[in-house]
């Protein structure tokens, strides 16, 4: 489990094919930047711009992590190098300063907004309309691995867009600085919110 605070930007450095086949995973070695590593052995998990990942390799600022062609499908910002946000799995003595986050992305959004409005910025997001339902004014989400609060949703026939309202603070410290109108994000719903339909739709 995850908090969606990201704790620091890494950079995938390397990415390596797992096999020869055409439809092969990744292996990826990721420079974990200012993320303690001193804790982290073999077999933890770090979440990557939201997907939650396990170690196979590790020497001392630098991890490897091996991602199965299915989830490189199902993500984005993981088949390439560049900067990531990164996290560790939770303890039950940390503070959860965002939401419960599982590491499991939902699906990809697309980035459609994304100006300053006074001293803070407004970031709209296009999502599949399977995860419209999930989405709701003041409820939680996670955009690449970042616990966001969401102000805003409007619903189409074949979307839905919500905005969240970003301060300075999240986008020095996160990759989102980096995002334009056509990004692809990874999103995760919130845990709650799934249950909750879980539960209703069986009681129906």
């Amino acid at each position: 489990m995850f908090t969606g605070i990201v704790a620091a930007v890494g950079t995938i450095t390397h990415v390596e094919k797992l096999s020869s086949q055409a439809d092969t995973g990744l292996k990826l070695t990721i420079d974990a930047g200012s993320l303690a590593m001193q804790d982290v052995g073999l077999g933890d998990s770090i979440a990557i711009n939201g997907a939650c990942m396990t170690v196979v390799s590790k020497t001392g600022q630098q991890f490897c992590i091996d991602i199965s062609r299915e989830s490189l499908n199902l993500t984005s910002g993981l088949d390439q190098t560049g900067p990531v946000n990164l996290e560790k799995a939770m303890t039950l003595t940390d503070r959860l300063g965002g939401h419960l986050v599982s590491g499991h992305v939902d699906g990809l959004g697309t980035v459609v907004k994304f100006n300053q409005v006074n001293e803070s910025f407004e970031l709209v997001i296009a999502a599949p309309a399977n995860l419209a339902k999930y989405l709701t004014y003041k409820g939680s989400v996670v955009v690449n691995g970042v616990s966001l609060t969401v102000n805003k949703v409007v619903d189409y026939p074949n979307r839905c867009e919500f905005s969240m309202n970003l301060i300075p603070h999240t986008l020095q410290v996160t990759t989102l600085k980096n995002l334009i109108v056509g990004s692809k994000v990874n999103l995760e719903i919130d845990l709650i919110a799934r249950y909750v339909e879980r539960m209703l739709s069986l009681s129906q």
